[in-house]
């Protein structure tokens, strides 16, 4: 999808760990090194050759790479980890490295910097300023990913790599209409319907039609914010300004500066939270967290949420002026049992999307179709996409019949019976193999048409003791 989830996003994550490659031929140096990040909160992993430097990249997750320029013993010139930067580079242009070197003369860790590395340290290294410069060099990493995401990100939009919008039916008609007026004109919308209807790809429609359509999209779960940290993520922070501010971060209103903020799932603020969102969006003007400093953000407000805000409203849940700041026009969008002509073209658009990643060629049996134009879908076109999915893992065969649908015992066979009957770490493991089984063992076929990375896979593959 081509929103920004930067709320999904690594960099984002208040409770993930980062974690540090760490790479010397000195076991001492990585021991000491391990136990300085360890007490700072960080993991920290090892490698010992550059060999083994690439092979970890290549099957983990890491925030920065903290590696020394030889190896080699009795090498002093530097030449193996010149020669190892670009390779890193290639991977990961964006992952921070910061190089070591033991030796009075800087010219090889200076030559480094010039080939791609963030900064140097010099050994015995002073322990302030080497975590000084790995979270700094971290900081500009994740700034650096995120001006890419959101460049990438806006030129599919620009490109018309919007998802597809599958409305052929009568109940859709008063949305599209909506969106055409609505999309160019630059007020606030609320999005309401079921969880599942497609209120994201609504929004993503909006800002692609908007003048802001070359600027960023920026997508928030609002709901799934924490009292503690709105704040934080809505509005940035400044460095110190609690414990676990160790440097500045840019919230998402200044991230979408120019653009359209999407705030998911606003129904689930509380009153808090509402007061702080309703401040802003009157003012325009916010300060990060620990700053006197008044910022101000040019930023188009979608919201969308599964509840009645307006009943929320009478109950006392939801804030009367914040609901009138959010609801310029509101756009409803009606369930997948109220649009069941879209439901054929819809799963004919998934099982398309699927196959082409996996390079099958399957088609739906007429039981299957039956069985989904009869399926009440009460989790609307995502639960119409999962089922697609998982269909196309689970059919041994060129057709994809009613079994692989999954859609439960009033629709299934026995087979899909006995399915249920796993437990999710038994039908996981079995989805793993199968997707391995027909993408020939290969793992990076094998975890996009899971929809997972490569990495996340291998992590699973460990898990499960399978052998790819």
């Amino acid at each position: 999808m081509p929103s920004t989830k930067l709320s999904d996003s690594p960099e984002r994550e208040v409770h993930r760990t980062e974690c540090i490659l760490i790479a010397d031929d000195q076991v001492d140096v990585l021991r000491a090194l391990s136990l300085l990040l360890g007490n700072e909160g960080y993991e920290a992993e090892s490698a010992t050759t550059p060999a083994g430097i690439l092979s970890a990249l290549d099957s983990g997750d890491f925030d920065a790479v903290l590696m020394d320029l030889n190896y080699a013993r009795d090498t002093t010139s530097g030449r193996e980890g010149l020669e190892l930067l670009p390779r890193i580079k290639a991977l990961d242009p964006t992952l921070p490295v910061i190089v070591m070197t033991a030796w009075g003369s800087i010219e090889g860790a200076v030559q480094a910097v010039r080939d791609g590395a963030g900064d140097y340290i010099e050994k015995p290294w002073d322990n302030a300023r080497l975590l000084n410069t790995l979270r700094t060099q971290m900081e500009l990493g994740r700034a650096l990913r995120r001006a890419r995401r959101l460049e990438l990100e806006n030129r599919r939009l620009r490109e018309g790599d919007l998802p597809e919008f599958i409305a052929k039916s009568r109940a859709m008609e008063p949305v599209l209409r909506l969106i055409d007026r609505l999309g160019p004109s630059g007020v606030s919308v609320l999005i309401t319907g079921e969880p599942g209807s497609g209120k994201e790809v609504v929004a993503q429609w909006l800002h692609a039609k908007s003048n802001r359509e070359a600027r960023a999209l920026v997508t928030v779960n609002a709901g799934g914010l924490s009292e503690t940290l709105f704040e934080s993520e809505m509005f940035g922070h400044v460095r110190g300004a609690f414990t676990d501010a160790k440097t500045d971060r840019v919230g998402y209103f200044e991230l979408a500066d120019g653009g359209t903020l999407f705030l998911d799932e606003i129904g689930n603020l509380s009153h808090g939270q509402q007061a702080k969102l309703l401040r802003v969006l009157e003012t325009g003007e916010f300060q990060r967290v620990g700053s006197s400093q008044t910022r101000r953000a040019d930023v188009r407000i979608l919201a969308a949420t599964n509840a009645d805000l307006s009943a929320l409203v009478s109950e006392g849940g939801f804030r009367e002026d914040l609901l009138y700041r959010l609801n310029s026009v509101e756009i409803p969008l009606p369930p997948l049992r109220d649009r069941r002509d879209d439901v054929p073209l819809l799963a004919a658009h998934f099982l398309h999307l699927q196959t082409r990643r996996s390079g099958r060629e399957l088609e739906f049996s007429p039981d299957a179709m039956r069985a989904m134009l009869a399926h009440p879908w009460p989790g609307n076109v995502r639960e119409l996409r999962h089922a697609v999915e998982r269909a196309v893992l689970m059919a041994d065969e060129a057709r994809v019949d009613v079994e692989h649908l999954g859609l439960g015992r009033a629709h299934t066979g026995a087979g899909a019976g006995r399915l249920e009957d796993l437990s999710l770490e038994e039908a996981e493991r079995i989805l793993i193999q199968k997707a391995l089984q027909r993408q020939g063992g290969n793992v990076s076929r094998a975890a996009e048409a899971l929809g997972l990375s490569r990495s996340a896979l291998y992590r699973r593959l460990e898990r499960h003791g399978i052998e790819p």
